[in-house]
């Protein structure tokens, strides 16, 4: 008689078939040939020396991407939801006070993971589409003396670039740590006092979803290395992390989990297509092509969602959801009809909007072309309410 109860599934008989598609919504993009060439290299060994190099290039290119020189610069082995909580569960402990600050679904989550571990946690929350004045910020720091505070630069999910100027000093003038998420290429953070920056592979570097590039500064491993408990997550304690990253000073590195070799080959790929291009380029690309989309947008009677020119992600843009028809109607058909992917809202702007990532490659006049043509065809076919 068979050990085996369960038969082979007939599914797994057939080849694989993926389609291509336009990746134009929040993540993740269209992957370049390079970088997916980059990544199909053979596997060896997540200890071996050459890997070890790997993640050194990577170190050296994130602390280009994110405009820092701290020492404690890695990539965690996940997406970006993997950072955000390797930043609060190696940064908060139970019953310390965390600050978020809610214009999107981000501080929620973040709210969420500091409250899991314990934390006392209390939000300051605009509606979809604004953000926060210094004034707001420093009036909620005073009141709530957090150990932490929570802010998302880029929220993806209603397509805000958050002011950052001030907010740092802010932070650090009660003694508190300063969290922030992007989406955008790099923000200064030692020029805003930021004291932990972290963004995900698949947004504007172009690389498969899986890694997640995070940098502490001097002050908050001064925080973590003196906790009174360990960290709650074995798997994203920063003291073991450090050191596989060698990033602890340490001669050897030491085990702690087997690294996702070939998403490190694609990560070092994509910041070595940054590198090429450099930082001031990129920034500038994503700026013109997001204008530009924009005008395109408003010239066609659509409504950008952010009110304010400045705080629009140059990235994600937030479209407001066209009066009459059905949301999922339209990001249906676009996919249908274009092979394009756009998306609805998220969290708190799900029903609001639609959003559109030009990002990394996707980040072109074309690409943005082929969106107006796409949601003008789909607003002439698209069902249509009269009330």
């Amino acid at each position: 008689m068979s050990a085996v109860s369960v038969p082979p599934p007939k599914r797994l008989q057939k080849p694989l078939v993926v389609p291509h598609r336009h990746m134009f919504g929040p993540g993740p993009s269209n992957v370049p040939p390079r970088i997916l060439e980059a990544g199909a290299n053979p596997v060896i060994g997540h200890m071996h020396p050459e890997i070890f190099e790997i993640m050194n290039d990577i170190k050296s290119g994130i602390q280009y991407l994110f405009q820092t020189q701290n020492n404690m610069t890695l990539a965690v082995s996940g997406t970006g939801h993997t950072a955000m909580e390797c930043a609060i569960f190696n940064t908060v402990e139970p019953g310390d006070s965390v600050l978020t600050a809610v214009n999107g679904i981000w501080g929620e989550r973040a709210a969420e993971m500091a409250e899991r571990i314990g934390a006392r946690v209390n939000s300051i929350v605009t509606p979809p589409g604004g953000y926060f004045t210094n004034a707001e910020i420093e009036q909620a720091l005073l009141k709530y003396r957090p150990a932490l505070f929570f802010l998302a630069h880029g929220e993806s999910s209603t397509g805000v670039l958050h002011p950052l100027d001030g907010i740092g000093q802010l932070c650090h003038k009660i003694y508190s740590y300063f969290i922030c998420v992007t989406l955008s290429d790099s923000v200064m953070s030692v020029l805003t006092g930021i004291d932990i920056l972290y963004t995900g592979s698949q947004k504007v570097l172009n690389a498969p979803p899986g890694t997640a590039p995070i940098s502490f500064s001097e002050r908050a491993c001064q925080k973590i290395f003196n906790r009174k408990s360990k960290p709650v997550s074995f798997f994203l304690d920063l003291s073991w992390l450090a050191n596989y990253w060698g990033c602890d000073g340490k001669a050897s590195r030491t085990y702690h989990h087997t690294g996702p070799v070939t998403a490190f080959y694609s990560l070092r790929e994509s910041l070595a297509v940054l590198v090429e291009e450099g930082l001031e380029n990129s920034w500038d690309r994503h700026q013109k092509v997001a204008e530009y989309f924009h005008r395109g947008l408003e010239s066609m009677g659509l409504k950008l969602f952010v009110k304010d020119i400045k705080a629009r992600l140059p990235t994600v843009t937030t479209i407001v959801a066209p009066r009459g028809y059905n949301w999922k109607d339209i990001t249906s058909y676009i996919m249908k009809t274009h092979n394009l992917e756009i998306s609805g809202g998220l969290g708190p702007s799900v029903g609001l909007v639609l959003r559109v990532g030009l990002m990394g490659r996707n980040s072109s006049k074309h690409s943005a072309d082929m969106v107006l043509a796409a949601l003008k065809d789909a607003l002439q076919h698209c069902h249509k309410s009269k009330v």
